[in-house]
């Protein structure tokens, strides 16, 4: 499974340049133009490092930073700032970044620490429920020990899914995360990959792991309850 960066900027050229430069490595990328909007995506998509800027709209990246570890994330942060200041790197480290890269800034320095934390992240174990086990990393799938083929969509639901075990998700959230913001799609679109993994991860007709909340939208359980 590709590693999900996400970057916070406020400049569209640096945003924009930093996302082409992580898609041709092969990274999964997602965009926020501020802070709040970053805490968000930290949030939806469990990112595996955030590259921060730090002078940003509505929170800067030391108050992104800052929220971040409060809430227990031990996502790798990168600061990018054009505040270079000894003052202002002692800050971000001890706020919580694993570290601090300061404006101009090489492009292939950035992406060789970004890889570097990365090489250093722990192996994700394989999730399993009932039958079925399920490695992230290699986007892999088994049922009863055979291997099962899911599309890319199919994956990436149920990927989403594993990783916020035990939460209500509303339809739209499944649909922004999985889909993205720019996705015209109706509930219905999630509703029938839903099914679609209940026929090939579940008992359908009787979703003993993915349960539908009614009214909103649906929960994954790894246990039965």
């Amino acid at each position: 499974m590709a590693h999900r960066i996400l970057i916070v900027e406020d400049d569209p050229a640096i945003s924009r340049g930093l996302e082409l430069n992580l898609q041709l490595e092969g990274y999964t990328t997602h965009v926020a133009a501020d802070g709040e909007e970053g805490l968000r995506l930290a949030e939806e998509h469990t990112p595996d490092l955030v590259i921060l800027d730090v002078m940003m709209p509505k929170l800067n990246g030391f108050e992104v930073c800052s929220a971040l570890r409060r809430q227990g994330s031990n996502v790798k942060i990168i600061i990018l700032s054009a505040k270079s200041t000894e003052y202002d790197k002692i800050m971000g480290l001890d706020l919580g970044a694993d570290d601090y890269v300061t404006k101009p800034f090489a492009v292939g320095e950035l992406l060789a620490r970004i890889k570097a934390h990365l090489r250093r992240l722990p192996q994700s174990a394989a999730i399993r429920f009932g039958e079925v086990e399920v490695d992230l990393d290699n986007r892999i799938v088994r049922r009863g020990g055979e291997d099962l083929a899911l599309t890319r969509r199919e994956f990436d639901l149920l990927a989403f899914m594993l990783q916020r075990e035990g939460r209500v998700l509303t339809r739209e959230t499944i649909l922004d995360a999985v889909w993205g913001f720019h996705y015209f799609g109706t509930d219905r679109t999630v509703d029938n990959f839903i099914t679609r993994l209940r026929q090939k991860l579940d008992t359908p007709g009787n979703p003993r792991h993915f349960r539908t909340v009614r009214g909103v939208g649906y929960r994954f359980v790894t246990d039965e309850d």
